[in-house]
């Protein structure tokens, strides 16, 4: 079976107020999501009597004892090694926050759709309705058998970081959280251009991050796991540092990891001199803390729909500019990274995704820009179709390199 994109149900049952003019009437967006935007399909075909001895019952049996008797079988014979699953709570749903795992599915669904499209990847969205780590846990484990991969989504910090490390501790596959590593790797893939656009590498980069979430404290951790010079983290309260007494354990964590030049109070004060600008918080930086930041800097604004630098600000001050946004150049857009890095985690039947895959992603991905490297071009475009390739190459011979692939 596969997931695959359907055409809107014409149907039109109630989605409102009788009388009132219906939602997809108003917004297109509301036509295109009517009946969802994926479903099953079958890839055999069952068009008889023997057909249907074959797909099921007899013929299926003799799949099942085998695999019964030699259980790494079932990755021969069933969708297993080739298909994901989406899991989440629904409490950190893109900028919208925690609105419940019902209201959640429509981005479940895109993303299923969009590890289809960019990787070949069955994905199968899984909305939870609890909120509590044990529970998560417990539940994805008990689904696990029917799936190569789990990729957890939109689930809020800090316990995202708690529930993926258990996941990882208790299951022989790949688990990843999105959030976190999508976003380091395609991160990391433009940070390494703008510095070879700019004839600087990682080591030569100070960089101010404003987020301590899911994807600031994996950016930061990335980051410097590729030899950035330094990384500083703001969240609310200003920079994350050793001095403050009010962290949680993951920023404490955080503190004792970043920060060499001991920086300390807000934000603002943390981008005087710094090379790169990191934005995955939402809010507003002030121009004039832009305009501080060292000659030849790098504002990744990438807060959605609006980014903490406006792009027209940004360029006035920096060398490259990038956003998450797909109407503006340099697009930091996950669906760069883990289509790629889960078909080359299956393709070899790894057991995790490493930091050693990752970053493999990230070279892998930085590569295809090659000679066309401009201001406006650190990284590419989602459909540039030497991407998934590119990443699913890198991704499965870092995993034998590894040692954790098993084919």
């Amino acid at each position: 079976m596969a997931a695959e994109i359907v055409n809107p149900r014409s149907d039109s049952s109630t989605d409102q107020d009788a009388g009132a003019e219906p939602l997809d009437s108003i917004d297109p967006a509301f036509a295109l999501h009517r009946g969802g935007k994926m479903a099953v399909r079958a890839t055999v075909p069952i068009r008889d009597k023997d057909d249907l001895s074959l797909a099921y019952t007899p013929g299926v049996a003799k799949v099942c004892s085998a695999i019964a008797e030699q259980p790494e079988l079932v990755h021969d014979y069933t969708w297993k090694s080739s298909v994901v699953a989406v899991v989440t709570d629904g409490t950190a749903v893109l900028g919208l926050g925690d609105i419940g795992p019902e209201a959640s599915l429509p981005v479940m669904e895109g993303k299923a759709i969009l590890f289809k499209q960019f990787g070949g990847v069955d994905a199968v969205p899984i909305a939870l309705g609890t909120t509590d780590a044990d529970e998560i846990v417990e539940t994805v484990v008990r689904l696990a058998p029917s799936f190569g991969g789990v990729n957890l989504e939109d689930i809020s910090a800090p316990r995202c970081f708690e529930i993926e490390r258990r996941l990882q501790e208790r299951l022989d596959i790949p688990v990843f959280h999105d959030d976190q590593h999508g976003t380091a790797v395609v991160t990391l893939a433009a940070l390494r251009n703008a510095a070879r656009l700019t004839g600087r590498s990682l080591g030569d980069l100070r960089a101010v991050i404003s987020g301590a979430g899911a994807a600031g404290v994996a950016i930061a951790k990335f980051l410097l796991e590729a030899g950035i010079g330094d990384v500083a983290v703001a969240d609310r309260k200003g920079v994350v540092s050793e001095d403050r007494d009010d962290l949680t354990s993951v920023k404490r964590e955080l503190a004792s990891l970043t920060n060499k030049a001991g920086l300390s109070g807000s934000l603002e004060a943390a981008l005087a001199g710094a090379d790169v600008f990191i934005g995955v918080s939402g809010g507003t930086v002030p121009e004039p803390a832009v305009a501080s930041m060292a000659e030849g800097a790098f504002v990744f604004a990438m807060a959605n729909p609006n980014p903490e630098v406006h792009p027209d600000v940004a360029h006035k001050y920096a060398a490259v500019v990038a956003t998450g946004r797909s109407d503006y150049p340099n697009q930091i857009n996950n669906v760069l990274a883990f289509p790629g890095i889960f078909a080359g985690a299956l393709q070899v039947r790894a057991s995790r995704i490493t930091e050693g895959m990752k970053i493999a992603a990230a070279e892998a991905l930085a590569a295809v820009v090659g000679d066309d490297l401009a201001a406006d071009y650190v990284i590419p475009s989602p459909f540039d179709e030497r991407v998934a390739p590119a990443v699913t190459a890198a991704v499965a011979a870092a995993a034998r390199a590894e040692g954790v692939a098993r084919r």
